[in-house]
């Protein structure tokens, strides 16, 4: 799981420019499952088709999303900094003072204006500096509309933790990778579908159109959430080690409790440890899951995830691989 984590951190996928990271899921998915393909919306997607003759399967849907946060270039100053606009929900105070990379490889810094207070801190006030002697100089480089992000990579911690960037939503794209390879050994009777999506951060957009085309029977997104285990954090049933988290709620879905509480079952009889996540503010793409087409049964497996939307997200690989196990011995079942 930690290799697979560097590798899939290692390379940006900023919302709306997926493709990078798409490819090299290519590589990684296209030897476990039966088809792959990519969608007019962007969206990478691999089924695995399952042992039961075809009219009794079911469809089942496992959903992570690709992209991550970043800034798209809106203005070149004469002096050569470079102002930009948020791609998703930008947390400028962990933000600065911190590197960027752009599409083309290129580095920068994104820093705020001279004298600016920290309660100041927020898109108007900041601008990247790639170094550039003048607004001639940056445009040899940069161009209106280019997108950038802060800077991957990871940071292994005590035991199985790491820190790093961007661990929303790579950490979900691992399980995902990590349950192919399970039932690669394993088949199921089910068609199970695995859909890395686009442009979570920016409203769910790609996972409404995925299980629009797939129309699902039963789907699982698989993201982090917040915890309620850091210093001065808000009372929160679900910390940093735990296990799976099984959602319950967030504000933007409400999951089918059937399936929850039949997950939780499941983590018991097989002892796999987990925990019930109710996420006050914020969502995930299970609900353009569950309100795609016809709709679908909708369940949601967690990594609790401390520091989220920053450059130093903190995990447990143990909670991934729960993920990983509980949704395997789900899937059995």
């Amino acid at each position: 799981m930690l290799n697979l984590m560097k590798t899939l951190t290692a390379v940006r996928g900023i919302s709306g420019r997926e493709k990078t990271l798409s490819d090299k899921l290519l590589t990684i998915v296209a030897p476990l499952t039966d088809k792959c393909w990519t969608d007019s919306m962007g969206n990478f997607i691999a089924v695995r088709y399952g042992t039961a003759p075809e009219e009794e399967r079911g469809r089942i849907m496992l959903c992570a999303h690709m992209d991550e946060i970043g800034f798209l270039v809106t203005y070149i100053e004469d002096s050569g900094f470079i102002r930009v606009n948020a791609i998703g929900g930008i947390n400028w105070v962990a933000a600065s003072y911190s590197t960027v990379v752009f599409g083309n490889g290129l580095k920068g810094i994104l820093v705020p204006e001279a004298g600016t207070a920290p309660a100041d801190l927020k898109q108007e006030k900041m601008y990247i500096d790639i170094g550039a002697k003048d607004k001639r100089d940056a445009e040899r480089r940069v161009q209106i509309g280019d997108f950038c992000a802060l800077e991957g990579g990871i940071t292994r911690l005590c035991g199985r933790r790491i820190a790093g960037r961007p661990m929303d939503d790579r950490i979900g794209c691992a399980v995902l990778v990590k349950i192919a390879e399970k039932l690669k050994e394993e088949p199921v009777a089910d068609d199970i579908y695995f859909v890395f999506s686009v442009q979570e951060e920016v409203g769910v957009r790609g996972a409404k159109t995925a299980t629009f085309g797939i129309a699902p029977d039963i789907g699982i997104a698989y993201d982090v959430t917040g915890t309620g285990d850091s210093a001065g954090a808000k009372p929160m049933a679900c910390s940093v080690g735990g296990g799976a988290a099984i959602k319950l709620k967030d504000s933007s879905v409400i999951c089918d409790y059937e399936l929850a509480q039949d997950l939780a079952e499941v983590a018991k009889e097989a002892d796999i440890k987990h925990q019930f996540e109710i996420l006050v503010a914020g969502g995930t793409d299970t609900s353009a899951m569950q309100m795609s087409g016809s709709g679908c049964r909708v369940a949601a497996l967690s990594i609790p995830t401390r520091y989220i939307h920053s450059g130093v997200e903190m995990l447990d690989l143990n909670d991934a691989e729960a993920c990983v196990d509980l949704t395997v011995a789900w899937l059995k079942k």
